[in-house]
């Protein structure tokens, strides 16, 4: 079962909270939107005085199939004790106890529900803050962490979500952009030069590289998905799970000039290698992978453009300055993916 293709326009605060009071989960009224562009999040305090965060997914990005997957491994780290926040067994009340006014809830899984046309997660509100990535105990405190996530999506890979890859990440989102017509007339061949020179590079490097292991994975795995506490760091949104190699989750922590970036890296291999092995051909990724990054987040905006939450946050997207940064990038990150891969 695939949801409908109802709009977020309609997702009105009275609707989300009827979904949440439809698997027995009252609100008291106060509510936040939580930053997220890709679907609506909320932070909901219930009448019983205990808050949660309900996700209400971007109709038609995923099948019912790939989000149980994602909320299945999601479960299965939560039990293998990895900080993950995980989403909670949701219960549709029965239609007798249904308050006036409210429909009834569908359970699509045990943590998926569907209400009015919109799928919808619920998960336990969980704070903290970010993560002191220039310090290099917390880098290897959270490379401990990506290695046991590692280890245990090494066992099986994902069969439903998608796998990173050029055709996914590069051409498509390239095919994508070149069949809009958001990139000015005047800078379209430039881009499609650059875009294409830099594909070209990335292939290579995939082709020198050769066969790596390929894992479940995080998939998004920066600095704002990691939640800091006293207790150390949790890792929240596994929204853009798929399979891929492993430094696919480990080069977002890297920033700064290469001196720094391998120090970074070693600081999270330290403690990513007391539980997983890392394959170190795979650093010749990292530049390749930034790349295809850069041509898909140009994409997804562009996907998007139509949901009025797009050109509200991103005014500059599809402005000939815009167009001409992209070009700009994609010709450094030649430069980049030209020169020898980081050493840890």
């Amino acid at each position: 079962m695939n949801e409908p293709d109802r709009p977020y326009a309609d997702l009105t605060p009275d609707r989300m909270l009827d979904a949440l009071e439809s698997v027995g989960l009252r609100g008291d009224g106060r509510f936040l939107a939580l930053n997220s562009y890709e679907n609506r999040v909320y932070q909901v305090r219930l009448e019983d005085g205990s808050t949660v965060v309900a996700k209400f997914y971007r109709p038609g990005r995923w099948t019912d199939a790939q989000i149980a997957e994602e909320h299945a491994f999601v479960l299965e780290l939560a039990a293998r004790e990895i900080p993950v926040v995980a989403p909670l067994s949701v219960h549709p009340v029965a239609p007798d106890a249904v308050p006036a006014g409210v429909g009834p809830a569908t359970l699509v899984s045990p943590t998926l529900a569907m209400f009015d046309g919109y799928r919808f997660a619920v998960y336990p509100r969980r704070g903290g803050r970010a993560p002191e990535l220039g310090d290099p105990q917390t880098l290897e405190w959270i490379g401990r962490f990506i290695g046991r996530i590692h280890e245990a999506g090494g066992l099986q890979p994902f069969v439903e979500r998608p796998t990173l890859d050029l055709e996914s990440f590069g051409i498509e989102p390239r095919d994508f952009l070149l069949g809009g017509d958001l990139i000015p007339v005047e800078l379209r061949p430039a881009w499609t030069a650059a875009a294409d020179q830099a594909l070209d590079a990335v292939r290579s490097a995939f082709d020198r590289v050769g066969d790596v292991r390929i894992r479940k994975l995080h998939g998004d795995c920066h600095a704002g998905n990691i939640l800091w506490t006293d207790d150390g760091p949790h890792f929240v949104d596994f929204d853009d799970a798929r399979n891929g190699p492993a430094v696919q989750d480990l080069w977002m922590l890297l920033s700064g000039d290469r001196s720094e970036m391998t120090r970074q890296l070693s600081d999270v291999l330290a403690g990513y290698e007391d539980f997983s092995e890392f394959d170190r051909r795979e650093l010749a990724l990292i530049e390749p992978l930034r790349t295809l990054r850069l041509i898909h987040y140009s994409a997804w905006i562009a996907r998007r453009w139509d949901d009025p939450a797009f050109p509200a946050a991103f005014p500059w997207f599809g402005t000939q300055r815009y167009w001409q940064d992209r070009v700009l990038e994609l010709r450094e990150q030649l430069g980049a993916m030209s020169e020898l891969p980081l050493e840890a």
